[in-house]
């Protein structure tokens, strides 16, 4: 699977200096899109909700959502949604079920790794996985450090 390229915001978080990203090349800022949050789908399960609500506030503060992120941020929170049942079910169910042919992994196990594969995928997206959370947090500060080429 092709990585996708970062957001020009996460990429001016991550940056050795104004403008440029972590390997000192200029950011083309791309298009200049309203940065306002998407409304959340009226279809979106409980559980989906519940992330969309989690996650909003923050990408939002960053100024890395726009209305144009509906259906992604909606196919993230609903992967997540999908995840969390399916870990449910082995937590409770367990990891393996009997069957005709002998024991047998649960269904739900796969489930939940494909669906956890997708959560990582649209996260990435969003700049939501460990590897990009201190890059996050350094972007996030409202103290005005702008002498400092080390903050």
């Amino acid at each position: 699977m092709a990585k996708a390229a970062a957001p020009a915001a996460l990429k001016l978080i991550k940056g050795r200096s104004p403008g440029r990203d972590s390997g000192g090349r200029p950011v083309n800022p791309g298009p200049a899109f309203k940065r306002l949050p998407p409304e959340a789908p009226a279809w979106l399960s409980d559980e989906a909700r519940a992330e969309w609500a989690r996650v909003v506030p923050g990408l939002t503060r960053l100024e890395l959502l726009k209305e144009e992120d509906r259906a992604a941020l909606a196919a993230y929170c609903e992967s997540w949604s999908t995840f969390r049942a399916a870990t449910e079910i082995v937590q409770r169910e367990g990891l393996t079920i009997e069957a005709a042919q002998g024991t047998l992994p649960h269904p739900a196990v796969a489930i939940a790794r494909n669906a956890g594969r997708e959560v990582r995928t649209w996260a990435a997206h969003f700049g939501l996985t460990p590897s990009t959370e201190q890059a996050l947090s350094r972007g996030s500060g409202d103290d005005d450090d702008g002498d400092n080429p080390f903050a």
